[in-house]
């Protein structure tokens, strides 16, 4: 019983540990002076990303390019800045881990 009960708890932290990570990545990258998870703060909130690009086949490539350029208009006149020190690999990881809505 005790062998079972480890192993769940184990498991469980196995499935958070990704968005965990992901949340940290948000941060490091420097995303969540502009964003937070449930609310618009400068830019809007990813609750709100995942639901405008929810059901759409190139979502995550769209976003990720618009990540990586920066943009302006799509959200209002504030602009995103273009984040070019973020490595390719962290930024599709922020950008399926938005889409997921920021579990």
């Amino acid at each position: 019983m005790k062998l079972i009960a480890t192993a769940l708890i184990a498991a469980g932290m196995l499935t958070a540990a990704p968005a965990m990570a992901s949340l940290d990545l948000a941060k490091k990258s420097n995303c969540m002076s502009c964003h937070t998870v449930d609310k618009k703060l400068v830019g809007p909130s990813y609750k709100d990303v995942a639901a405008k690009y929810a059901g759409k086949a190139d979502a995550a490539k769209t976003l990720a390019a618009k990540v990586k350029a920066g943009g302006k208009g799509n959200w209002g006149e504030v602009p995103m800045p273009p984040n070019a020190n973020v490595k390719d690999a962290d930024i599709e990881t922020l950008v399926k881990w938005v889409l997921a809505g920021a579990k």
